[in-house]
C-alpha cells in the first residue's frame, strides 16, 4: 500500500482509507473506536484531568495510521500550562468573531506544540436559563450568535490542522441532572432553536461532534439515531466523526448502529462487547467500517495537510498569546451602571482608592472541571491595579470577611472598587465523586447548576454597606451568566460585568477602569427583573420540556422589560442610529443604516440587525438576530453599516412538510444597540 503525499486530495485519501479497511482485523478496527490508557493517565497525573493529553481513537501501528490525541477547552488548551483566556460566554460578549478567530488559532498552535492534534472546546449549547452551571463554557442565548461564534472558533483552531469537536450534541443546557434528564422537545424547535448552531459549525467545516449525555425524546444523545443518522450525517451531510461524552457517553455497543463513531474516554462499552454485538448482529461489519472511515479518513486530511508553521512549545503561553488574552478581557467588559459618570477614574483627581473583596486578590479562572486551563501565572483584579497605578494614588485592600472593617477602609477613600461574584464552587461542571477517582478535591466542589441568580448574601450585604458609607462605589461583577443586581443596583456609582476574564484580567480591568480602554462588551443574554419572566428549570429534573422561547424571545412575547436587554452595553461615548433601510434583491436583504458616535472619544459600537415576524400566521418569535457587526468609530464620526442576508434565514421549520418554509408576509428590520431597539421604528419589506 502506497503512502499518502502531502496535501493529498479527499479523494486520494478516501481511497487510500478504503484499502486500509480492507487490510485491518475486525480486532483493529473496534480498536480504532474507542479511548485507550485515560484512566492510567488520569491516576498518573494525580487525578489533574487533561493535564495531559489522550489518545481517544484511531491509531494502528501496523499499519502505521495515526491516532487522535485530545485535549479540552474552550478557555484554553487543557493540558500542560497554556493561556488561559475569559470564558467562551465573556468572549461572547464581545461579539467579535475576528477576535474569536484569532484566539482559536492561538489554541490550535498551542496544543500543537505541546503534541495534540484534537479539540474538544467548542462549546456551543444554547443558555435556556442563566442558571445552567455550564453558561460560562458556551456564547449566549441565541443561536445566531452562537454559531457565529463557534464557527470563528473551529476556523482558528483548524487552520493549524487540529481537528475541532463542537460540542455538547444536542439540547444539553443542565448541568446537575444531565446523565439522566431526558428533553422532551418538538421537531419544530429542535430545528429552530437548538440546532441552527451545531449546523453553522458543521458547515464552516467542523470535523468532529462530540454527543451530549441527556436524552433528547426518550433517546440518550450518543444513541438518537435521529440525531446521529438522520440529521447530522444524512440531512446535514456531515462528512467527520462523532466521540461520546466521557465516562458516561453511552451505556452499550448499540451506539455505533445508531451512529456513535469514538466511545471516550475509554474502553467500556466498545471493545469486547462491540465484537460480540458484532456477532450477534446488533452492530453490522458496515457500521464499523462506517465509523473508522470517518475516523481516519479525518484525521488523514488534517495530518496530511501542510502546516502554516513550526510549532515549539515556546508558542505555550507566549507573550502574543497573553496579550491576545488581555485583548479579549477588555473588548469583553460590559459597563452595565454608569449613571453618575463615574467611570472612567482620573487617577490624578484621586487621592486614595479602596479595593474590597475576597475575589479580588483570587485566581479566579472559572470552574475546576473539564474546562479548567492552568497557566502559569494569573494577573488578578487587585494585582493589575496595583501594576497600572503603582504607589500613586495609594491603593488600600481589604477582603470584605469583616463589614465594619471594609466600611472603614472606604470611608475616606475617593473611590472604592467591590470585586464580588462567584467561583468554582459557585458554579460550574458538576462531576459526581465515582467520575473524580477519589482524586481531585477541586473538581468534586464544582457548583453545578445555580440554585439563586442574586450575588451570594454576604456580596449583597458588603455592596449595601460599602454604597451606603461611599457612593462613590464601582462594582465589578466575576461570573459566567446572568447576576440579578437589582437589590443594589441604584446604590453603585458603577457597574461592570467583568466575567471570569482570563489570566490577564488584573491588567485588564485597571485599563478599563482608568479609561486607557473604552468599555464595549454587550450581554450575550438577557437579565430578567424577576426569575419568574425565565423559563421553567430544575437542576434535578428526569424530564424536561423544551419550548420555542426562551431569553428576549420570551421577554417580547410576554411583554416583559429585561433589567438588561440581550444585546445591552454601555460605553464612555454614546452612538445614535439613523433610520433602517431596506433593498430586497431576489432571495437577498440588505439592510443598512448610520451610526454616529456622539460623545468625545473614540469607541467600538456593536451594531445588531434583527427581523421581526410580528404578521406571521404561526406562532413565531416577534423577532430574532440575524446578523451583528463590531465597529470603531473616531468621536464625532458618522459610519454606514450593512448587512446581507439571504431569504431562507427568515424561513420556519414546518413539520408537516419537514422543510424550511418562507411566509409572503410583511416583515421589518431594525439595525439598533441592543434587543430593546431603543425607539428606533425599523424598516417594513416583502420578500420579492
Amino acid at each position: 500500500m502506497d503512502e499518502l503525499p502531502p496535501n493529498a486530495s479527499r479523494e486520494a485519501i478516501e481511497e487510500f482509507v478504503s484499502e486500509c479497511i480492507e487490510r485491518l482485523s475486525l480486532e483493529e478496527k473496534v480498536y480504532m473506536m474507542s479511548g485507550h490508557g485515560f484512566f492510567e493517565r488520569y491516576l498518573a497525573d494525580g487525578g489533574a484531568y487533561n493535564r495531559s493529553l489522550y489518545q481517544t481513537g484511531g491509531g494502528n501501528e501496523r499499519l502505521g495510521l495515526p491516532a487522535l490525541w485530545f485535549t479540552d477547552g474552550p478557555r484554553g488548551v487543557a493540558v500542560g500550562n497554556s493561556t488561559c483566556f475569559p470564558v467562551s460566554m465573556a468572549r461572547g460578549a464581545s461579539w467579535d468573531p475576528d477576535l474569536e478567530q484569532r484566539i482559536g488559532e492561538a489554541m490550535g498552535k498551542e496544543l500543537r506544540a505541546q503534541g495534540g492534534n484534537f479539540f474538544g472546546g467548542v462549546c456551543i449549547n444554547l443558555l435556556r436559563h442563566p442558571a445552567w452551571g455550564r453558561a460560562q463554557e458556551t456564547y449566549g442565548e441565541d443561536s445566531y450568535h452562537v454559531g457565529e461564534m463557534g464557527a470563528a472558533l473551529v476556523r482558528g483552531v483548524q487552520s493549524h490542522n487540529v481537528i475541532s469537536a463542537v460540542k455538547h450534541f444536542a439540547a444539553n443546557s443542565i448541568e446537575n441532572s444531565r446523565f439522566e434528564v431526558d428533553v422532551k422537545i418538538p421537531e419544530r424547535v429542535l430545528h429552530e432553536v437548538y440546532l441552527p448552531h451545531f449546523k453553522r459549525c458543521i458547515d464552516e467545516g467542523a470535523a468532529s461532534v462530540m454527543s451530549a449525555y441527556n436524552k433528547v425524546n426518550g433517546s440518550y444523545c450518543g444513541h438518537n439515531e435521529v440525531l446521529l443518522r438522520k440529521i447530522l450525517k444524512k440531512q446535514w451531510g456531515f462528512r467527520g466523526f462523532v466521540h461520546s461524552d466521557f465516562l458516561k457517553g453511552i451505556y452499550g455497543a448499540g451506539a455505533a448502529a445508531a451512529g456513535l463513531d469514538v466511545e471516550n474516554p475509554e474502553t467500556i462499552y466498545f471493545g469486547e462487547n462491540l465484537l460480540s454485538a458484532v456477532e450477534s448482529g446488533e452492530v453490522t461489519r458496515d457500521h464499523i467500517d462506517e465509523a473508522v472511515g470517518r475516523i481516519l479518513t479525518t484525521l488523514l486530511e488534517f495530518s496530511t495537510r501542510k502546516d502554516p508553521q513550526s510549532y515549539d512549545r515556546s508558542l505555550v503561553a507566549c507573550p502574543e498569546h497573553r496579550a491576545l488574552a488581555r485583548e479579549a478581557a477588555e473588548k469583553s467588559a460590559v459597563l452595565l451602571e454608569n449613571d453618575r459618570a463615574l467611570l472612567p477614574l482620573d487617577r490624578n483627581t484621586l487621592a486614595k482608592i479602596a479595593v474590597i473583596g475576597k475575589l479580588a486578590e483570587a485566581d479566579n479562572l472559572g470552574d475546576h472541571g473539564s474546562s479548567r486551563v492552568r497557566p502559569p501565572c494569573v494577573v488578578t483584579p487587585l494585582e493589575g491595579l496595583r501594576d497600572y497605578l503603582g504607589t500613586s494614588p495609594p491603593l488600600d485592600f481589604n477582603d470584605g470577611s469583616r463589614i465594619e472593617a471594609a466600611v472603614e477602609c472606604v470611608r475616606n477613600a475617593d473611590v472604592a472598587i467591590v470585586v464580588a461574584g462567584y467561583d468554582h464552587r459557585d458554579e460550574g461542571e458538576y462531576i459526581p465523586a465515582d467520575m473524580t477517582l477519589q482524586q481531585d478535591s477541586d473538581a468534586a466542589a464544582s457548583g453545578g447548576d445555580r440554585d439563586d441568580l442574586n450575588l451570594p448574601a454576604a456580596d449583597e450585604e458588603l455592596i449595601l454597606a460599602i454604597t451606603e458609607a461611599n457612593p462613590n462605589t464601582v462594582v465589578v461583577l466575576i461570573g459566567g451568566s446572568a447576576i440579578m443586581t437589582g437589590r443594589w443596583h441604584k446604590r453603585a456609582g458603577a457597574i461592570l460585568m467583568a466575567w471570569y476574564p482570563g489570566m490577564e484580567g488584573g491588567h485588564a480591568l485597571a485599563r478599563i477602569l482608568f479609561g486607557e480602554v473604552n468599555p464595549s462588551g454587550k450581554l450575550p443574554f438577557s437579565v430578567p427583573r424577576d426569575v419568574g419572566d425565565l423559563p421553567f428549570f430544575d437542576k434535578q429534573a428526569r424530564e424536561i420540556s423544551y419550548g420555542l422561547y426562551h431569553g428576549y424571545t420570551k421577554l417580547d412575547r410576554d411583554g416583559l422589560e429585561p433589567a438588561y436587554a440581550f444585546g445591552f452595553g454601555l460605553s464612555y461615548s454614546s452612538f445614535e442610529y439613523a433610520a433602517t433601510n431596506v433593498e430586497v434583491d431576489g432571495a437577498t436583504l440588505v439592510v443598512s443604516s448610520e451610526i454616529r458616535n456622539a460623545g468625545d472619544v473614540a469607541g467600538a459600537e456593536i451594531a445588531q440587525l434583527y427581523v421581526g415576524f410580528e404578521n406571521s400566521g404561526i406562532d413565531r418569535p416577534r423577532k430574532l438576530l440575524r446578523g451583528f457587526k463590531r465597529i470603531e468609530i473616531a468621536p464625532g464620526e458618522t459610519v454606514a453599516v450593512s448587512f446581507r442576508i439571504e431569504a431562507r434565514d427568515l424561513a420556519y421549520y414546518d413539520e408537516q412538510s419537514h422543510r424550511w418554509e418562507l411566509e409572503d408576509i410583511e416583515y421589518r428590520a431594525w439595525i439598533a444597540p441592543s434587543s430593546r431597539l431603543d425607539g428606533i421604528n425599523g424598516a417594513p419589506f416583502r420578500l420579492a
